[in-house]
């Protein structure tokens, strides 16, 4: 059992390690934390944290570095998380704000989350299983051509244009918008195709071949929601931070790009009492990012999360700003979806 006097220890070795960047000795220590007690029985408190394998010295000096196991246990005893201040809220707020559709609202979320963390920022798109259809458009062109829109529950708006062999019925595409509507309001994108099979054959045949085309580019936009996707941005911030990675940035950028990769250890990870889910090292399971951290937190749409958010940054993060600014951001996102449904 550690004392809680040398847990404070290491509480202001973490913090000052990842304000500084530098090995902390007890004389630093004292200098900066009311800790009440002498520079010996600092150095004692240190004797025990290191037999703990919470910090460790890089070289032959004075100062110790705190271990993964030590952020470990910084972070799962951060008692209060930081608040975010006035300032950094309306950032937040004004950077969300005015988005057009959820592809603007998803950059938009990474933009801002990779600006007030100083990391790389990771927002996952809402996945076909959890997302449902609000409404479909259908809007003449000309003659032979529609424009084919598909709004769902998320605030997705995607569309498509679709090619007619024939003249298009005004009165035709009326009652297919229509039937369409009425048959796949609040419809999981993941039941489509099911709900909608044989539609066609209720249709005379000269009128089929219109109602074929639309299906067609319908199921198409559904299928576009199968493939999971991922919104990153800020890889610049850990270019600035490679002395952290201990020269793995090469291999911390390349597991970037395998986006399976990321959206796999988002989904895997489930919040915790601070209201996000955290990773530190070897706890993501993947050698090249032995030296990074991983915090993420769901966003909702109607009452139920729909997809993932998160910061990537090397274990020298500063976890408590972090950790506010995801569960901040993330409220923020749910807030913007449910006020487009």
């Amino acid at each position: 059992m550690i004392p809680e006097r040398s847990l404070e220890v290491l509480r202001a070795i973490v913090q000052d390690f990842i304000y500084t960047n530098q090995p902390i000795g007890s004389k630093s220590l004292l200098d900066r934390h009311p800790l009440g007690v002498s520079a010996a029985t600092i150095r004692n408190d240190m004797a025990l944290l290191e037999e703990e394998e919470l910090i460790i010295a890089p070289h032959t000096s004075a100062g110790r570095i705190p271990t993964e196991k030590g952020y470990r246990l910084f972070v799962d005893r951060l008692g209060e998380v930081k608040q975010l201040s006035s300032a950094e809220k309306t950032a937040i707020e004004g950077f969300l704000a005015g988005s057009s559709d959820i592809d603007d609202v998803v950059e938009r979320t990474a933009r801002t989350l990779s600006q007030i963390t100083n990391s790389l920022a990771l927002v996952q798109y809402p996945t076909l299983g959890k997302s449902t259809v609000r409404h479909i458009e259908l809007i003449p062109l000309g003659e032979k051509k529609l424009l084919l829109m598909l709004i769902t529950d998320s605030g997705r708006v995607q569309q498509s244009a679709v090619d007619l062999a024939d003249s298009l019925e005004e009165s035709l595409v009326l009652e297919l918008r229509g039937r369409l509507n009425g048959m796949l309001n609040a419809v999981m994108l993941s039941q489509v195709t099911q709900k909608l099979a044989g539609i066609e054959s209720e249709f005379a045949p000269d009128r089929r071949p219109l109602v074929q085309a639309v299906l067609n580019g319908l199921f198409g936009l559904v299928d576009e929601n199968r493939q999971e996707k991922l919104v990153i941005s800020g890889a610049a911030n850990l270019v600035k931070q490679d002395e952290d990675f201990s020269g793995e940035l090469s291999k911390v950028l390349e597991a970037i790009e395998e986006q399976v990769v990321l959206l796999r250890l988002l989904d895997e990870l489930n919040a915790d009492a601070t209201g996000v889910g955290l990773r530190i090292g070897s706890e993501l399971g993947l050698n090249g990012l032995s030296h990074a951290s991983l915090v993420a937190a769901g966003y909702q749409s109607d009452g139920a999360e729909v997809a993932k958010l998160g910061v990537l940054g090397p274990t020298r993060m500063d976890y408590s700003n972090n950790i506010a600014s995801v569960r901040a951001v993330a409220r923020y996102l749910t807030r913007q979806l449910e006020g487009r449904n």
